[in-house]
């Protein structure tokens, strides 16, 4: 492990565009780097993190003339929104800063006349796209078009994000202006270029030792490769408009520097920005330089060993930009910048079927998620939980639901809940004492030590998941000793679990703090306890738990009275937001169906009276008694299981049930369960499913949402399931709709499975329940 106390992290994230509010894929580079720094910080890392507002360029000041504000009154307009939504999901910012600042110009400025004192700026009288009703030229990435190599029509003036092609907008097909639609027409113009060609050599160099150094992500090593490869070209660092940093260069007096020059060296403004900020505080002072320019900064290093490791995280699209333009910038000045280090960068989140649209009203944006009453900490675990590292992945309100019930309630909630109230109801929240569980404990240090190594290379998924092994331990360690039987019949078992997992629950607190800032310091504080949590101006307090009290056995003695943090989601509730988040398009679609609905209400079809109920049941449904000989989940669809059965008739059948975020496949494999024989077949998630599992819904002592499935166990595969009083021998309809199936309502009425007051039977056995005492099966 590397000397930790020699070491400075420099964190940065991609800097969000500030004419917009950001929706869920946007938070995820603010919010992964939080993790890591908060991270950093517990570990003894000297750590800042920056991050700001992009505020410059084309996209400001064209929507700034559409909202009828100046570009200034836009940028302030919209930083205190995204302030806002950033403080709500409790990012701990070292400096959430501006680049439309004075600092911000110093450097850009400073940075260009070295490129230009070294002969890397050249000057080019180009052909730009002009659009004439606008009365301006087009930023690269304000022309729309169709993409010249692979032919996608959604291209942009700078980049395809098809084919990952860097273009030149006069290269779009059927360029349009994205502002007002009008065909542009080419015009002549003077800009000036960084010479990307002549600086190429070195930061081939460079990248090869830094991107092994530094462990950088595949995707970003791999687009950084194939553009050295297929050769740099001079690129544009300049602009026609007015909101921007002023070019220092006679003839330029009426351009501005291009956003995508200015905006990663926003990074160092903005920590030049801390440096101002602190200083006119009369708080911690520091010399920005010490961070981005340390060989000229005027505080050294205490040690001669000391290093910056700028770790940057990013979205794919931003990759070439931090891994070329700006370290071409940072090299082509002479001077010994900070380059990066590690490159954290994801793929993308989209929404349900499609992507997020704040002008279609899709996808839940980050004024949504403060208004859903829904915890910060649950949006952030769902992101951490799923973060698309390797390849794209599509949020649903169906798998936010699952991940929040199962893994943040279910698992870590669960563990946490049962112990605290435990402790509190029997022991009277004194912790009781007991030695250390050597068995247990060799699981949970593996279990933690994983995890370190993970967040050391900002691996915030998988340590994340590794953090949730160790809840998942704790709850089958909790489960196994049964306290609640043992503290009558061998306390001191209840005792020593109990004192086990009080300590458990410490280290799942100080390992979860990153990911959980506000639950973790409620649940630390019911154990009498704070967790690290600082920023670079304002440390926390020593006696905070850090990163080095994990494993450590000592110093909890009561527990304060608890309450619930996280209650479940029902489906209720998460349709609503579906429908809430679902854009104008779907709302269109549900006023329709909802007038269908309206209309098949005007004409409402009877209810069936009991012995109505009876009597179709006995002539058109069969249930019967099948065997599951294999378990395995549905790649397509996250809740569903693909059931193979053995249903008496020599032959085996598929049938898909959403059991998996309430039952696990040892669970179901070989139980003798009860089907709906002769439902109608139905595809689902590209599976044919060939009739139903009856199972009840109940809720357990925590409050939890659980399922069991009607239990057969004692009849053979094929047994026919019949009520009490009917022949057996009886033809039933060769096929029904689900509709007919529930026209019948079956009940587990006291522990007895019955329809209308008669019992269901099997092999002249009675269907009974055991927890799904009183429910409605289905």
């Amino acid at each position: 492990m590397k000397n930790i106390k020699t070491t400075k992290r420099l964190i940065t994230s991609a800097l969000p565009y500030v004419n917009n509010i950001p929706h869920l894929g946007n938070l995820i580079q603010m919010l992964s780097a939080d993790v890591f720094a908060r991270f950093c910080r517990s570990r003894g890392y000297e750590t800042m993190y920056v991050c700001g507002t992009d505020e410059y360029g084309t996209a400001t000041e064209t929507k700034a003339l559409q909202d009828k504000k100046t570009p200034r009154e836009l940028c302030d307009y919209y930083y205190k929104i995204h302030k806002e939504i950033y403080e709500w999901f409790n990012i701990a910012f070292d400096k959430f800063g501006r680049t439309s600042n004075e600092e911000c110009t110093e450097i850009t400025q400073s940075m260009f006349n070295d490129l230009d004192k070294n002969g890397f700026i050249k000057e080019h009288t180009s052909q730009q796209l002009f659009c004439p009703k606008c009365q301006m030229f087009l930023a690269d990435r304000y022309v729309d078009g169709t993409c010249p190599k692979c032919g996608a029509t959604d291209a942009r003036g700078d980049q395809c994000d098809s084919c990952g092609t860097l273009l030149d907008p006069t290269q779009l097909l059927n360029p349009k202006c994205h502002t007002c639609g009008s065909t542009p027409e080419v015009r002549e113009t003077k800009h000036l270029y960084i010479d990307l060609p002549s600086i190429a050599p070195k930061l081939e160099e460079w990248m090869k030792n830094a991107s092994v150094e530094g462990k950088w992500a595949q995707n970003a090593i791999q687009m950084t490769r194939a553009w050295i490869r297929d050769g740099l070209n001079e690129r544009a660092i300049t602009r026609d408009l007015k909101w921007g940093i002023p070019v220092p260069k006679s003839g330029y007096e009426n351009k501005v520097f291009y956003v995508w020059f200015n905006a990663p060296i926003g990074y160092m403004s903005i920590t030049k920005q801390l440096e101002d900020e602190l200083k006119s505080a009369g708080k911690k002072s520091f010399d920005w330089k010490k961070w981005w320019l340390p060989s000229e900064s005027d505080e050294k290093f205490a040690e001669d060993d000391a290093k910056i490791e700028l770790f940057q995280f990013i979205g794919k699209d931003n990759i070439p930009f931090h891994t070329v333009v700006f370290p071409c910038s940072e090299i082509g000045t002479g001077r010994d910048y900070t380059k990066l280090y590690h490159m954290s960068s994801t793929e993308f989140l989209n929404y349900e079927d499609g992507k997020f649209s704040k002008s279609k009203g899709v996808g839940v944006f980050g004024s949504d998620a403060k208004e859903s009453g829904i915890p910060s900490d649950a949006w952030r675990f769902y992101i951490y939980y799923n973060r698309p590292e390797n390849q794209d992945y599509q949020f649903t309100w169906k798998d936010f639901q699952e991940k929040y019930n199962k893994e943040l309630i279910g698992n870590l909630g669960n563990l946490v809940n049962r112990t605290l109230l435990f402790i509190n109801k029997n022991y009277g929240g004194k912790i009781p004492e007991g030695k250390k569980d050597e068995a247990l404990w060799a699981q949970i240090e593996e279990k933690e030590k994983k995890a370190t190594e993970l967040l050391e290379w900002a691996e915030i998924k998988d340590a994340l998941h590794t953090i949730m092994e160790i809840s998942d331990i704790a709850n089958k360690a909790f489960q196994a000793a049964e306290p609640w039987k043992t503290i009558k019949t061998d306390k001191a078992v209840a005792d020593n679990i109990l004192y086990n997992l009080a300590y458990v629950i410490k280290d799942l607190m100080i390992l979860l703090e990153p990911y959980l800032p506000t639950y973790t310091q409620i649940i630390a504080g019911y154990l009498g306890k704070k967790i690290y949590s600082a920023t670079f101006a304002e440390p926390c307090a020593e006696e905070s738990l850090t990163w080095s009290d994990l494993g450590k056995i000592e110093g909890l003695d009561t527990i304060a009275e608890t309450s619930v943090y996280f209650t479940p989601l029902d489906n209720k509730t998460v349709d609503a937001f579906r429908s809430k988040f679902a854009g104008k398009k779907e709302e269109k679609l549900e006023k329709k169906e909802n007038k269908s609905k309206k209309a098949k209400k005007e004409e409402p079809k009877p209810a069936l009276t009991p012995e109505q109920q009876i009597d179709f049941f006995n002539k058109n449904i069969e249930l019967r008694v099948a065997k599951i000989v294999d378990v395995k989940p549905n790649p397509e669809g996250e809740k569903l299981y693909i059931e193979t059965l053995d249903d008496g008739n020599g032959k085996t059948r598929t049938i898909q049930s959403g059991l998996r975020m309430y039952l696990k496949e040892s669970d179901l494999l070989g139980k003798h369960v009860v089907i709906a024989a002769n439902l109608a077949p139905r595809k689902m998630r590209g599976v044919e499913s060939y009739g139903m599992l009856l199972a009840g819904d109940y809720k357990d002592k925590d409050g939890k949402d659980c399922v069991e499935v009607l239990d057969a166990s004692w009849a053979e595969p094929g047994t026919k399931v019949v009520l009490e009083g009917a022949d057996e021998s009886a033809a039933k309809k060769a096929e029904i709709t689900g509709d007919e199936f529930f026209s019948v309502s079956i009940n587990a009425v006291s522990g007895t499975v019955e329809i209308a007051g008669k019992k269901l039977l099997a092999a002249g056995k009675e269907i009974k329940t055991v927890n799904a005492v009183n429910s409605e099966i289905g």
